[in-house]
């Protein structure tokens, strides 16, 4: 098993400084950790910028977006980022990649939404195109006539899809070389997800074996795990409660759909993405206490990994079990020097 950890703009939003961002890449990398993902959102940081100073500060940790979208990059200027990142820190560079929030471009920054998964399996054919061969051409969502670019990546970076849905699951098997999962996907979502993306990667004669999965439980050691299920409660309001995005929270003991149904009319979510409105609106329009009232314990337990470490082990096991081959561990916890994270990660592998 392979542990990630994944920085994200809110760290700035709420004060924080870009020196502590890049000493805390340099700690994990020097930890033994495995991954860093880095989020990108329209109303955050510039992913590929702050990347590119962390591959300067690191020197064996494979660094990436967690995630980007084509919206918000062209397929062109990906293929440059992530190409400029790889020759920043040769054969460490991968990329994550999803629809994002296709209200967001189309309401709030004037874009055509198109079809989305279609965006996604393009964005893929394309980069493949320039990444092997300098020159790529499509003709769909993007119209892309025998382009060619002069810079390239030293090797094939990877791509991991953030895929929900069956549609993109299935983009994922054909095309991707793994998928993100979101955080709080639980185990009965996620044996189907995996399922589906190894049906497609083998209808389209690929290798099912090869394709990586990486979860999102939020690894916390703790014999307090209580604590840890408001703020979560709150990433169920404010982001899961977005459209198709409940599919992960996949519970039989629960009435997944009828939660959050009233999740989504407490932070009036229909509205505001009508609307445009991101991220922050959603917490300063919709009723996140009472959105939070609405969400019991198990619903956010069940696809978290927060208790003592006994538990986390045996968790990491059956995660394991069902194909996820990488896990984030929350910064909730995470010991704040380079050998206190050393030795967290021994006890997890351990």
């Amino acid at each position: 098993m392979r542990f990630a950890l994944s920085f994200e703009h809110r760290d700035w939003a709420r004060g924080g400084a870009a020196n502590a961002t890049l000493q805390l890449a340099q700690e994990a990398d020097a930890a033994g950790f495995d991954a860093i993902w880095v989020t990108e959102d329209p109303d955050g940081w510039d992913a590929f910028a702050l990347l590119g100073a962390i591959s300067q500060r690191t020197e064996r940790i494979a660094l990436g977006t967690g995630v980007t979208n084509p919206y918000l990059r062209h397929p062109n200027l990906i293929a440059a980022s992530v190409a400029t990142l790889d020759r920043l820190a040769p054969g460490r560079a991968f990329l994550g990649l999803g629809r994002g929030q296709p209200e967001w471009y189309e309401h709030a920054l004037g874009m055509e939404r198109g079809h989305p998964v279609a965006r996604l399996e393009e964005t893929m054919r394309l980069l493949r195109q320039w990444w092997s061969a300098g020159s790529a051409s499509i003709d769909g969502e993007f119209r892309v006539r025998e382009w060619k670019r002069v810079v390239g990546p030293t090797q094939m970076p990877p791509i991991y899809l953030a895929a929900v849905g069956p549609k993109a699951l299935e983009v994922a098997g054909r095309h991707a070389d793994g998928v993100l999962f979101s955080l709080m996907s639980t185990p009965t979502y996620l044996q189907r997800a995996i399922a589906t993306v190894r049906t497609a990667a083998f209808a389209a004669d690929r290798d099912p074996a090869q394709l990586r999965f990486i979860a999102d439980p939020g690894i916390v050691v703790t014999d307090a795990p209580d604590r840890f299920f408001t703020s979560r409660k709150r990433f169920v309001a404010n982001v899961l409660a977005l459209p198709g995005m409940a599919a992960v929270l996949e519970n039989p003991a629960l009435d997944v759909e009828g939660i959050m149904h009233r999740v989504r009319a407490h932070m009036r979510i229909d509205e505001l993405l009508a609307a445009g409105r991101a991220f922050a609106d959603f917490a300063e329009h919709g009723d996140v206490d009472a959105a939070v009232a609405e969400i019991p314990d198990a619903l956010v337990a069940a696809g978290s990994m927060v208790g003592p470490i006994d538990e986390i082990r045996e968790r990491i096991r059956g995660y394991s079990a069902l194909g996820v081959t990488d896990l984030m561990v929350s910064r909730a916890g995470l010991p704040r020097s380079v050998d206190g994270m050393a030795e967290y990660l021994d006890a997890l592998r351990h």
